[in-house]
């Protein structure tokens, strides 16, 4: 996974994208949800509905912190995919 510029999103941002049109898909985008896991993918995609129909700050708080998890966890994966894949192909 090649690193992306920080293009971190926050709960402001959240609020102001809520009034776009295509808020749904602008959000999911700036969240990189593609990035994620399937699951989390879809998971993120539910949560991000949820805060465009409600604008509820505190449901905005917990989508940028589950969001940013989840690209963690992916992130933790892929890094350690690649060291396996790197250990058997070495001496």
């Amino acid at each position: 996974m090649s690193p992306t510029p920080n293009t971190e999103i926050d709960v402001k941002t959240l609020l102001t994208l809520r009034q776009e049109h295509d808020a749904v898909q602008i959000i999911t985008d700036r969240l990189r949800a593609k990035e994620m896991g399937p699951s989390d993918h879809i998971r993120t995609k539910h949560e991000v509905k949820a805060f465009v129909e409600s604008g509820d700050l505190m449901v905005a708080e917990e989508l940028v912190k589950n969001a940013r998890e989840r690209l963690a966890v992916k992130q933790t994966i892929s890094e350690q995919i690649s060291q396996r894949q790197g250990q058997r192909m070495g001496p």
